[in-house]
């Protein structure tokens, strides 16, 4: 529910402003009045009050809004899912968060309808759950207009930063093409663009439910951080902390964006913005071209190793 004092976007079952402290209201889209939350009829045109369509979206269920492009996934994909889906107790993982936002979702609502704006999200969480899943992510929570995965849990990955702006870049690609596709159909949708954060670090992981549908309470800063990147970064790009700068460099090119203040978070950290992927290097290619630690004493080993 948006606030109707400072445009803050509440959830619905809040009574009170989580930024500004205001009572919500529910505005009627007749007359503009202010109804008390609960009111099913205006209370001064007597008009029926329709939940905001951007709430609705996001109070539903994990579970049913992915039912709902589950089906269009690939065998490969689904597989990917699948495997990943084991039972774990709460325990500390090191992982890369990836956070996604869909740019100016309200006025897509508002410019198609309700039913319209559901298709077209469809389509785009389609583009984001596949190229998660295709960089071996898992998909932890799907908001309103974009979702959180997590790259190193369940499943560990040595190169879950990696993998995690590979999906961001190839994320921004296909919701490109996306916009060139409604082009060509003479579609009248607003150029849909994505904002995404990435950070890497330590949480706690513990997991919730079975098939396709798996779920993990994430706990830590790392998540926070995460999601602030996000909220920093233009409708079109990436962000990312210097944690995970400094575990993907040499295999990006970044542009430095200097230390941003945090909220939550004390001291400012430093963000990167990702500008594209250097071929497809590894960890070793980068330490090689720096230059790897020499043998000592080793020599005939090494011998043996370039013999064989």
């Amino acid at each position: 529910m948006e606030c109707s004092n400072c445009q803050f976007k509440n959830h619905s079952e809040m009574k009170f402003c989580g930024k500004c402290g205001s009572k919500l209201a529910i505005l009627c889209q007749k007359c503009g009045f202010k109804n008390p939350d609960g009111f099913s009829f205006c209370g001064k045109c007597g008009d029926a009050l329709e939940p905001d369509s951007e709430t609705q979206t996001s109070a539903q269920p994990f579970e049913n809004r992915f039912s709902r492009i589950q089906d269009r996934f690939s065998k490969t994909i689904k597989e990917k899912i699948l495997s990943q889906n084991k039972k774990i107790a709460g325990e500390h993982k090191q992982v890369t968060i990836l956070f996604c936002d869909l740019k100016n979702f309200t006025p897509l609502v508002e410019t198609l309808g309700p039913e319209e704006a559901y298709h077209i999200m469809d389509q785009v969480y389609e583009i984001l759950i596949d190229n998660v899943h295709y960089y071996d992510g898992l998909v932890n929570e799907m908001t309103g207009d974009g979702i959180l995965a997590l790259y190193g849990a369940p499943k560990a990955l040595e190169d879950a930063p990696q993998r995690a702006i590979r999906s961001s870049i190839q994320i921004h690609r296909d919701i490109v093409k996306l916009n060139n596709k409604f082009k060509k159909e003479n579609k009248n949708v607003p150029a849909l663009e994505m904002r995404i954060g990435i950070n890497s670090g330590s949480v706690v992981v513990g997991s919730l439910g079975n098939d396709l549908k798996t779920e993990f309470k994430v706990v830590g800063d790392t998540v926070n951080i995460a999601s602030r990147l996000e909220g920093l970064a233009e409708p079109g790009t990436t962000n990312i902390s210097q944690t995970t700068f400094k575990l993907t460099e040499g295999m990006f090119h970044f542009e430095s964006l200097g230390k941003k203040q945090i909220k939550g978070i004390r001291d400012k950290i430093r963000v990167y913005r990702v500008i594209a992927a250097i071929s497809r290097r590894t960890r070793f290619d980068v330490s090689a071209e720096r230059g790897l630690t020499p043998f000592i004493g080793k020599e005939r080993e090494l011998e043996h190793l370039l013999d064989g």
